[in-house]
């Protein structure tokens, strides 16, 4: 399992109304595309647990009632592991959004994609080794960056950058 130290030089902290600001951009997005394809989904499948709240946000946005979930663990805090697939949906994704809340090593989203190939995958936040793997996203962070959701963290004192 590789280490936090290994791979991260860059803390990025992401704060609730940011994720949302960030979730409603992305609800944005998909509407435009939506409208010039002239298609609706009808459902949304998140990728827990990351994917849950961005979902929500879209689904409201978007008019979504239908959301159903796909569990897939990979990481133990900063540690990425091997993914394991905790519950699947069944069928090819068609006319379906997969909503996530990142796209890092793209791991998770192989999995994702293999499990419904005909769905349309959408992530808020999209690291340069997974943004392939995803139809839409709308921030990329560098690949040695962790991105601290508000569900990791709490506001604390944080040293300047560049010190005392």
């Amino acid at each position: 399992m590789e280490k936090n130290e290994d791979r991260y030089k860059r803390s990025y902290p992401i704060s609730w109304e940011q994720l949302h600001r960030d979730s409603k951009a992305l609800s944005w997005r998909l509407h435009d595309m939506n409208q010039d394809m002239n298609r609706a989904w009808k459902g949304i499948v998140a990728v827990t647990r990351g994917g849950l709240v961005p979902a929500a946000v879209i689904s409201r946005e978007l008019g979504i009632h239908h959301i159903d979930t796909v569990c897939i663990t990979s990481y133990d805090w900063q540690n990425q592991g091997e993914p394991r697939i905790l519950k699947s949906v069944e069928g090819s994704g068609k006319d379906l959004l997969i909503i996530d809340d990142l796209v890092d090593t793209g791991s998770t989203a192989r999995i994702v994609r293999k499990m419904l190939p005909e769905a349309y995958f959408a992530t808020v936040y999209a690291k340069p080794a997974g943004k392939p793997l995803v139809d839409a996203y709308v921030t990329e962070v560098s690949q040695d960056t962790w991105i601290l959701f508000p569900w990791d963290s709490e506001s604390r004192f944080v040293e300047p950058i560049a010190g005392k």
